[in-house]
């Protein structure tokens, strides 16, 4: 089954059988987000990938000089561990790693958990690839994919047992939304993902067609 596929089974599954005080204004935030996200503000193939210093899921502290010293990057981005949906993403990523490893791409993950959170995520789901922390997306605002979850969703989060302050260190409800950048060698973009629905994710299997492309 491919990831989207997957991915979609969780959406039915949700709209079948969650709460109405959950669903209503899941759904609702969903459908003003699709129709808000101006994809024109996100950074565009052919820009080059803003710098950065991430800590990953144990401290230490990563650049994006330093990964662009071994070759080509696939950054992706992902709301936290809480999203069913990220999760699933990520371990098709990881499914994945050896090809992505033996094409000479580094594969790299963001979220603004804090790095003990990310450690949680490593671990829980055995990844082998870097997880960072972009404490209060600072990474996802300057890519233009951050998104300010409105005041309804905190009370479906408090029922859902997601505690934004203990997992990202504030409470503003801000994710980024799901996205994923090809960065080449050179620290520009060739190619991008960005999807203002957070039930739809790249293919694996497309992202391994990009590299192919470079």
């Amino acid at each position: 089954m491919s990831l989207n596929a997957q991915l979609a089974a969780v959406q039915s599954r949700f709209e079948e059988t969650a709460p109405a005080n959950l669903k209503d204004p899941i759904l609702q935030t969903q459908k003003e987000i699709q129709e808000t996200f101006d994809q024109s503000k996100a950074i565009q193939v052919g820009q080059a990938f803003p710098a950065f210093r991430l800590s990953n899921a144990v401290g230490e502290e990563v650049t994006l000089e330093g990964l662009l010293a071994r070759g080509p990057l696939l950054v992706t981005f992902y709301r936290g561990e809480w999203c069913p949906f990220c999760n699933l993403a990520l371990a098709s990523l990881q499914k994945h790693l050896g090809e992505f490893e033996a094409k000479g791409v580094t594969l790299v993950a963001v979220s603004p958990e804090l790095p003990n959170q990310s450690l949680t995520t490593t671990e829980k789901h055995a990844l082998q690839f870097p997880v960072l922390s972009d404490v209060r997306n600072q990474l996802a605002a300057e890519l233009g994919i951050l998104f300010r979850q409105p005041e309804r969703m905190r009370d479906v989060f408090k029922t859902l047992g997601h505690d934004f302050q203990a997992r990202n260190g504030d409470e503003s409800l801000e994710v980024p939304l799901p996205a994923s950048f090809l960065v080449a060698k050179d620290g520009v973009v060739r190619k991008s993902f960005v999807s203002p629905d957070w039930t739809k994710r790249l293919e694996t299997s497309v992202a391994l067609e990009w590299v192919d492309e470079l």
